[in-house]
């Protein structure tokens, strides 16, 4: 596949045009024009880069890529380390930050709600990036069962402030750092707000709302986007595509 074709196919898949973001989505780093086989990850770090180069990769897909708004743009120390070897291997790197929250099928959001098994009924917050819902066996669960259910499914411990005890009929979600959304996520009617990163201000609101917050963890909450590009690649355009998960604490 041609690198132009990839990232037209990318970029419409994920209605990439339509979202005001932090960083440039689709592609960010030019590499060989020829396409056949695809590492996918969370982040372009260099851990990931030599992940591609090992496995022969052509690209390099991610939802955490370079050239945030605000950061220092110049080529140096560990970003010249990156960009030297993704450049030296003529290496692909594209990368979707909102638009694989967002998207209904494929999205973090939405491959969170499959993994946990809650249905989505509704959106909110600017670009509809909150994703709402519950339980699809129709119970409400506890906060503090539902935080339980969270370390099964993701492998590690989510961060549960606030009511632990109230029932979650309504259930508001964001992945990575959506903390900013847990004020809109109460006023859509939410019993329970989970997303990955957590602040002192956001257990003060979750204390006197009412409304428990779970911090399930950034990158924990945001694997699950780029594996389901994955799958839809290699099913719809014949690549060679992989899912290397680096560990990431946070």
């Amino acid at each position: 596949m041609q690198r132009a074709q990839l990232q037209r196919y990318l970029d419409d898949l994920l209605d990439a045009a339509r979202f005001r973001d932090y960083c440039p989505n689709g592609l960010q780093v030019e590499g060989r024009d020829e396409i056949g086989r695809v590492l996918f990850g969370v982040t372009a770090s260099l851990a990931l880069i030599e992940r591609a180069i090992a496995c022969r990769a052509d690209a390099i897909v991610v939802h955490h890529g370079w050239f945030w708004r605000g950061e220092d743009g110049r080529v140096v120390a560990t970003r010249k380390a990156r960009l030297a070897r993704l450049l030296g291997h003529d290496i692909n790197l594209f990368a979707y930050h909102l638009p694989l929250d967002a998207h209904p099928q494929l999205g973090n959001n939405a491959q969170l709600a499959r993994l946990m098994d809650w249905r989505v009924d509704g959106r909110f917050a600017e670009q509809d990036i909150g994703f709402l819902g519950g339980a699809c066996d129709g119970r409400a669960p506890a906060a503090t069962e539902l935080a339980d259910r969270l370390r099964e499914r993701l492998g590690r411990t989510p961060l549960l402030v606030g009511d632990g005890a109230r029932r979650a009929s309504r259930i508001a979600w964001c992945s990575g750092a959506a903390q900013s959304l847990f004020e809109q996520a109460i006023a859509a009617g939410a019993d329970v707000f989970v997303s990955g990163e957590i602040s002192e201000p956001t257990v003060h609101l979750a204390r006197e709302s009412g409304v428990p917050y779970i911090a399930a963890g950034h990158h924990a909450t945001e694997r699950y986007g780029a594996q389901a590009l994955a799958r839809h690649l290699a099913e719809h355009c014949g690549l060679r595509c992989e899912f290397a998960d680096i560990d990431n604490p946070a």
